[in-house]
């Protein structure tokens, strides 16, 4: 018991805020994790991490803290928590053990909900949109069109924004990571183009644009023009969605997400892009 009331004690002294700083990342509902230590010496130290800041408290030993917020972010970025094993400097390789005492670490991870930003207001945008929101994701649609991108017709829709995709990326483009999806359900070059090229430009995980395949051709020629490379082009999954025989909007939503889905979990599943002839039979 004085172990562990020693060691929270001094890491809390070490690190003045830290549950503070935690709890308001907690309710701003912002990307962090919370390492601890749950065996070994220091039990119950503390390291809080979140991207693009230094870390506050300290788990004991300072490579030990950098190891540990290395592994904690590419926890966070996988949305994943558990148990790890280190040396008591930040060991990890099994040489580097031996004779060493084991500290085992709980990485907490609390990441955001992923990110799903559908362009193009049209008929299977809030179809889409539904989907999305059951399997928890945080929508945004956008469209230039403000007739269209309204709030009566995505009421479902965490933000609606009227502008054109280039905006949208600049600004937040970099939000963006391997949990989240990019779908562009529009047929105007004027503003498929410019979403497709803001896509690519981020980590993203998926981005789907619809449309046939002679449409997706036509499509790829003018991103080709405006300098999209062909790696770059198989990053897209065009014609969007699982080859399921889907029609209604509806039936598209749930073969976009269950593409989604799939391409995360690495899945061979059968892909409308890997297909040929007509998407419809």
């Amino acid at each position: 018991t004085r172990l562990v009331n020693d060691s929270s004690t001094d890491s809390t002294e070490r690190s003045p805020g830290l549950f503070e700083r935690y709890a308001a990342l907690l309710r701003a509902e912002q990307p962090v994790a919370l390492a601890t230590v749950i065996d070994g010496p220091r039990i119950g130290a503390k390291l809080l991490v979140e991207p693009g800041r230094a870390p506050v408290g300290t788990l004991g030993h300072p490579e030990l803290d950098r190891v540990v917020a290395r592994d904690a972010l590419a926890e966070l970025e996988a949305a994943q928590s558990g148990v790890r094993n280190y040396g008591p400097e930040g060991q990890t390789t099994p040489e580097d053990l031996v004779d060493q005492p084991t500290v085992r670490i709980f990485v907490e991870s609390h990441a955001p909900p992923p990110q799903m930003w559908i362009f193009g207001a049209v008929d299977f945008t809030a179809a889409l949109a539904r989907v999305a929101k059951v399997l928890g994701y945080r929508v945004v649609v956008c469209d230039a069109r403000e007739v269209f991108a309204t709030r009566r017709r995505f009421p479902m829709a965490d933000e609606v924004k009227v502008t054109w995709p280039t905006p949208v990326f600049d600004d937040h483009g970099h939000e963006l990571g391997s949990r989240d999806a990019v779908c562009i359900l529009t047929h105007d070059p004027k503003f498929d183009v410019p979403a497709v090229q803001g896509a690519l430009a981020t980590k993203v995980g998926y981005i789907g644009v619809m449309g046939s395949r002679s449409t997706h051709q036509r499509r790829t020629e003018r991103l080709v023009e405006a300098g999209v490379t062909r790696e770059q082009l198989d990053r897209l999954m065009s014609p969007i969605g699982l080859d399921i025989g889907a029609r209604t909007p509806e039936e598209t939503g749930v073969s976009i997400c269950a593409e989604i889905i799939a391409r995360r979990t690495g899945r061979d599943v059968p892909s409308l892009k890997d297909g040929d002839g007509a998407i419809h039979s």
